[in-house]
């Protein structure tokens, strides 16, 4: 089995088996992550390659594997025939397999347009982990996320349109204390156009190596403390009308929210009301990540 440079998943891929189809990312200038600053440069395998690992994990573990994901940090740009090809052996070796997943960025996933998507659909994958980050084009052009509002919303619509599940990730504090509301509310405007499967919260942590901590650093981004982080999920959450599965599934966060959209908003809200009451000393403290 072939692995190179900072292999990534998703925590609800935690069980799944790990067969690498790209090395890095293609776009590699979102200033909030560090993961592949350092390289390495982007690339797909040679699908082959993909084929001859797939067929060893085959040997190692049998045909009753469930879940699969394809590293690395953006595999939905490989090319459609090539990641067709991958997703129908996998299908082929694996009959038990529920899930194929992979990590896909709205930019990438909106050349593929809606044609490539149902390709891609019809051999097999089932899951995209997207970051949308954000729903208002003044955060995405700060953090230089590459794609707008109207990409992210048409690439999220044209996927569940064919069957591929939808996991968004939102970062809680993205956008600092001059556009949380702006952030919030304009976020949950996207997640309603998209109605996407799961939203997945994060609270953002400046990463070292990144052009944002740097910002943080000179004072041109001020942060949310742990009470304006959980405003600003209020906020959201009073918005939202998704029918989406809400979870805050990492280390980042400072509680736990959890559940179906919009049917648990009064228990978050109530979650999140008791929270405040808790001094900010009680929360995790300030760090620089560094993965």
């Amino acid at each position: 089995m072939y692995y190179e440079g900072p292999i990534y998943r998703p925590p609800s891929e935690a069980n799944s088996l790990l067969v690498q189809a790209t090395v890095g990312c293609p776009h590699n200038r979102c200033t909030f992550c560090m993961v592949y600053k350092n390289g390495p440069r982007y690339r797909e395998r040679p699908v082959g390659d993909i084929v001859a690992d797939l067929d060893e994990a085959r040997t190692l573990h049998g045909s009753g594997v469930r879940a699969l994901f394809f590293p690395a940090g953006n595999t939905i740009a490989m090319p459609t025939d090539a990641l067709c090809r991958i997703c129908a052996h996998a299908r082929q070796i694996f009959p038990h397999l529920e899930r194929i997943t992979v990590y896909g960025s709205s930019q990438y996933i909106h050349k593929k347009g809606p044609d490539d998507l149902k390709r891609l659909a019809d051999a097999g994958l089932s899951r995209i982990h997207v970051g949308l980050e954000s729903g208002d084009d003044v955060i995405l052009r700060l953090i230089k996320k590459g794609c707008s509002v109207r990409q992210q919303v048409e690439a999220g619509r044209w996927t569940m349109a064919t069957g591929i599940q939808l996991s968004l990730y939102v970062v809680l504090g993205i956008g600092g204390l001059s556009r949380t509301l702006a952030h919030a509310s304009r976020t949950a405007d996207a997640l309603n156009r998209i109605a996407p499967d799961f939203i997945r919260l994060r609270t953002f942590v400046p990463k070292i190596r990144t052009p944002l901590l740097k910002m943080v650093e000179s004072g041109a981004f001020e942060m949310l403390g742990p009470h304006g982080v959980l405003r600003e999920a209020a906020t959201m959450i009073r918005l939202l009308d998704a029918p989406s599965r809400l979870t805050s599934d990492h280390y980042t966060n400072y509680i736990n929210l959890e559940g179906r959209l919009p049917g648990c908003r009064n228990r978050l809200l109530a979650q999140i009301d008791d929270a405040l009451k808790r001094p900010e000393t009680d929360y995790r403290p300030f760090f620089i990540g560094d993965q």
